[in-house]
């Protein structure tokens, strides 16, 4: 538990900021954007900072969550809330597809791997009429609670944070377990891993997944920097 001690003491602190009088609205858009770039850097951390595999294609699983919730919201009415669920599970197909054929890749090959597919998806996402080609997609409603809408960045900040806390805590917890000490054997290359009793191939698509599953969470689930919201 004590190593919990300094979560909960940066939770406490950023809890409070807005609470403060007189923070400038700045201050608050600031880390909004902080808040959703951390939740895509903790999956690098997981896969490059701790798997040691490279990856230049995390933007492309940000567009697979985004584009599903805003296409889901716009063209179809559902809820923004249940739009998270789903956009989870198209965008894990989609890592798990991406995956089966990169993980198989190694030294240089794999950065270059998932810059290809990456820069592929860019080009193809801008290419879709009904994604909206590279205009977007507007008039996306914005999370609600009942006839509350957070639509300012004070409003949205709890839930930015809210996400990226929970997904520090079980990004710790995974760390700690069976799986995660896999996760770290794969630093020491993959021969020394697999003398241990670890399946890489596995091990490997598990962590391209999870990290693929943090980048989907911060525009499926808050989609501020993507789209326009609806008034």
């Amino acid at each position: 538990m004590m190593n919990r001690w300094p979560l909960l003491v940066f939770a406490a602190v950023m809890a409070a900021i807005p609470l403060i009088p007189g923070v400038p609205p700045f201050w608050i858009v600031l880390l909004d954007n902080i808040g959703l770039a951390a939740l895509v850097a903790m999956g690098l951390v997981l896969l490059t900072g701790v798997g040691g595999l490279t990856s230049f294609g995390q933007a492309a699983f940000c567009g697979f969550g985004a584009y599903t919730t805003a296409v889901l919201t716009t063209a179809y009415g559902v809820s923004p809330w249940l739009t998270l669920p789903a956009s989870l599970v198209v965008s894990g197909i989609a890592a798990v597809i991406l995956g089966i054929v990169t993980v198989r890749l190694s030294g240089h090959y794999l950065p270059l791997g998932t810059l290809a597919w990456g820069i592929g998806l860019f080009y193809l996402f801008s290419k879709l009429e009904f994604l909206g080609r590279n205009d977007g997609i507007s008039a996306i409603p914005p999370l609600s609670i009942g006839d509350y809408k957070m639509l300012s960045p004070n409003t949205i900040y709890f839930a930015i944070w809210t996400a990226v806390l929970i997904a520090a805590v079980l990004s710790m917890n995974l760390l700690d377990s069976r799986t995660g000490r896999a996760i770290r054997a794969l630093r020491g290359g993959a021969l020394a891993a697999e003398s241990f009793g670890v399946s890489t191939m596995r091990v490997k698509l598990i962590v391209f997944v999870i990290a693929a599953v943090l980048a989907f969470l911060s525009p499926a689930a808050l989609r501020l920097p993507f789209g326009r919201h609806a008034a």
